[in-house]
């Protein structure tokens, strides 16, 4: 399925914690949910829907979120690891929102060894995991911070990863969805959705395909002495300006501040010094290396652009909306296919499922409001 953007809506950071009476219900509705989805589908296809952004919405609002808010994300994770870490479906979960992110290395040993993992193949999910938050953070620099990180991996060594960043100064967040088999590459169009408030007018999107020039620049720039690296930096500022801002301005146009207003006035050379001691072959590797972070993936681009001539992508890519879109367009006209097939599924595994009558009608009731009365009819 190709990609495309849909449209875009708010979700904006709720804080506090939803309340017991809430999340147990949620979680016995969605174990009860994927206990149906397992027996009637494939245990990769169940992780391919939680990797969709429409999936991952509906069955968010069936469990109890409303569709703008952040905790849809953090919370419908939560539950979902609390579902299938705790029962033997043949999916298993790791990490979680804040300090629960940074244990998700150590968690996938354990939830790996749970389903019979090797030890390759755990340390296979590891590496995905660490990658998926450094493309994430670094790779692509959107002004959202990354604050929760979710990986659903199966016995076979599939997964899928769910994270969410969130803006402080504008209040509102951005989810990121990655599918193992639908990765080619972790550094160039790896994601099946980013959903997000609005576009953004510059982000640096070292993903993109557009890119790809600026990428193969930086990466022989990390394997340069970074004595030099620092040298071509240096003489990037005009020393009559106070700012490289300044002089970027007066030289290239207001574009360029736009883009580079956010480059630090150093890089981490410890960094650049591993990159070059290492000698990367690919965006991949340079990004893998340790200390490699927002700065300098930006002051690299900054030099491939300016000296070489190979800019990266400035373009913003967000592909989905958090929700369907409305009946009278608004926030922007309804996604029919896609709402109509994640809609069918959940319709199913509710009816299918073990719940009892009340619980069950509560929960297609709940997925009854967010079908729009076009869709019924």
């Amino acid at each position: 399925m190709a990609l495309r953007r849909s449209g875009t809506a708010d979700l904006r950071l709720h804080g506090g914690y939803a309340p017991q009476w809430l999340t147990s219900r949620m979680i016995r509705l969605a174990r009860a949910i994927f206990t149906i989805m397992v027996e009637e589908f494939s245990i990769s296809d169940i992780l391919a829907r939680l990797s969709d952004p429409f999936f991952f919405q509906a069955c968010s609002n069936v469990l109890g979120f409303d569709w703008d808010s952040s905790g849809s994300t953090t919370v419908t994770c939560g539950v979902l690891k609390n579902v299938f870490c705790e029962s033997n479906l043949g999916i298993k979960a790791a990490g979680g929102k804040g300090a629960r992110s940074r244990e998700a290395l150590k968690q996938i040993g354990v939830e790996g060894f749970k389903l019979g993992l090797s030890a390759e193949n755990v340390e296979s999910l590891r590496y995905s995991s660490r990658m998926s938050a450094k493309v994430d953070s670094a790779a692509i620099q959107d002004s959202y911070q990354i604050y929760h990180h979710m990986m659903f991996f199966s016995e076979g060594g599939q997964w899928t990863v769910v994270q969410q960043g969130m803006n402080a100064d504008e209040k509102t967040a951005r989810r990121y969805h990655w599918l193992s088999s639908r990765i080619r590459s972790f550094v160039e169009e790896p994601h099946t959705g980013i959903v997000g408030e609005k576009l953004h007018s510059s982000v640096l999107d070292m993903t993109a395909k557009e890119s790809s020039e600026s990428r193969a620049t930086c990466v022989d720039l990390s394997k340069e002495n970074p004595r030099r690296v620092e040298r071509l930096y240096r003489s990037i500022r005009h020393p009559s300006q106070q700012s490289l801002a300044r002089w970027v301005e007066a030289k290239l146009g207001h574009e360029y501040v736009t883009h580079y207003k956010a480059t630090p006035r150093r890089l981490d050379w410890e960094a650049l010094r591993r990159t070059y001691e290492f000698q990367p072959s690919n965006y991949e590797q340079f990004l893998a290396v340790k200390g490699v972070g927002p700065a300098t993936v930006r002051g690299l681009a900054l030099i491939a652009e300016l000296i070489y001539g190979k800019p990266p992508s400035w373009r913003d890519p967000v592909k989905y909306s958090f929700a369907f879109g409305g009946k009278d367009g608004v926030p922007f006209p309804v996604d029919r296919k896609a709402m109509d097939e994640s809609i069918s599924m959940l319709r199913q595994s509710i009816e299918g499922s073990k719940l009892g009558g009340s619980e069950k009608n509560f929960a297609l009731e709940k997925l009854r409001r967010y079908v729009p009365a076009d869709l019924t009819s």
